[in-house]
């Protein structure tokens, strides 16, 4: 897997409507336990949305970049602009709710 750089993630934003970037630490508990979740609730709903995962350590120019903080740290961008931002105690239903909104803007 490449090591992407904030440029790569620009480029990646900004040619693809829709994009999930999800900032973890490989020995983060929540993080690895909300991945799979997350994972699944994206590509069973939502498969129109390109994902990224990221561990921190390795990307650290990118999260620093983007203000990420904390572990974990959902980020959804549509259409070039960042929509949701979600951290730490994210609820994947309230993540469901917000992307259906998301999802039904975008088919019309």
């Amino acid at each position: 897997r490449k090591l992407m750089n904030p440029e790569d993630i620009e480029a990646l934003v900004h040619n693809n409507t829709a994009v999930a970037l999800y900032f973890s630490g490989e020995d983060c508990g929540v993080c690895n336990a909300l991945k799979p979740k997350i994972e699944a609730l994206l590509e069973q709903k939502f498969p129109f949305i390109k994902r990224v995962f990221l561990d921190t350590k390795e990307h650290l120019e990118v999260a620093a970049w983007l203000g990420v903080f904390s572990v974990p740290t959902l980020i959804i961008f549509i259409e070039g602009k960042e929509y949701i931002r979600e951290g730490r105690a994210m609820s994947i239903h309230a993540l469901d709710e917000k992307l259906t909104r998301i999802y039904e803007i975008l088919e019309r």
